[in-house]
């Protein structure tokens, strides 16, 4: 009965999502079109109980030895307090910084931005995956920052990025880097970090295209180098989030992948831990 109602209430979330993924703008007037991407959408739905739709997870496991922020020394603490030895089950107490490891941004993170962790709509955590790649970029340059004309490349290839959208910068920092925090940093001998990040201009575009969220595989979505979190300072009082640190962006296509982000719902949260995935659409779709 429970596999039943898991099914029954990923597809009642996740449906209109993922058509909206499967969509094509040659919608004929009789709504057929619609109808199928319907279809395709609750198969693929369906096909991940049996391992026909392949998940990706994009989360690092918590533990104390992750890339932490310059300053945060104390990170991640777990005690045990019951062991099956000695108390016939298992039970650990655990300690963790808000913004560490894999996790998610709320708004009230930056002011004028006051939307906490538990009080994001819900349903801003389900959407299709617009996956930006500037791994060659990155490369190149650590303190690059995502260009305008680089979204428009992405569109003129994809279409249009739809509202409620999540959007993806692949600088292939965590494919390269992670776990070595000294790599993940990058930080100079003056201590200042460097590596890729969003430009406020691109965020700005993002926002108005009706993003939701911006995810990046580096410590935070301004590039290493910022000194007033500036991109921070632009989408979260708009209402968006950030997810920072996310793992295996290699493993998406650039479009028709569809995540889903859930944060633990941490009442008056600045941000907070989050497991994130990715809906892989089916191989030669």
């Amino acid at each position: 009965m429970w596999k039943r109602a898991v099914a029954i209430l990923i597809l009642g979330v996740g449906l209109a999502g993922l058509t909206m993924v499967a969509a094509r703008p040659s919608a004929n007037a009789d709504g057929e079109s619609q109808k199928n991407s319907a279809s395709r959408g609750e198969q693929w739905l369906r096909g991940i109980p049996d391992g026909k739709t392949a998940i990706v997870d994009m989360t690092y496991a918590i533990n104390d030895k992750l890339p932490a922020w310059p300053g945060d020394e104390r990170t991640f603490e777990a005690k045990v307090n019951a062991t099956v030895e000695k108390n016939g089950y298992f039970t650990r107490s655990f300690w963790m910084l808000e913004h560490y490891g894999t996790h998610m941004d709320a708004p009230a993170h930056f002011p004028p931005g006051n939307i906490p962790l538990d009080k994001i709509p819900e349903t801003h955590f389900f959407g299709p995956a617009v996956l930006i790649d500037v791994r060659e970029e990155g490369a190149k340059d650590a303190d690059y920052r995502l260009k305008v004309t680089r979204v428009e490349k992405w569109e003129a290839l994809h279409g249009r990025i739809h509202p409620g959208s999540i959007v993806l910068l692949r600088t292939g920092w965590g494919a390269t880097r992670w776990p070595d925090q000294a790599r993940y940093r990058n930080m100079d001998a003056k201590g200042v970090m460097h590596f890729p990040g969003y430009s406020v201009e691109s965020a700005k575009l993002l926002i108005e295209r009706g993003a939701v969220g911006l995810g990046i595989d580096t410590l935070s979505v301004d590039y290493g180098a910022s000194k007033n979190f500036e991109v921070h300072r632009v989408d979260l009082p708009a209402g968006l989030y950030n997810l920072e640190n996310l793992a295996n962006l290699d493993k998406l296509p650039e479009a028709g992948a569809f995540v889903i982000a859930a944060p633990i719902k941490l009442e008056g949260g600045s941000g907070g831990a989050v497991r994130t995935f990715a809906v892989l659409p089916p191989a030669g779709r």
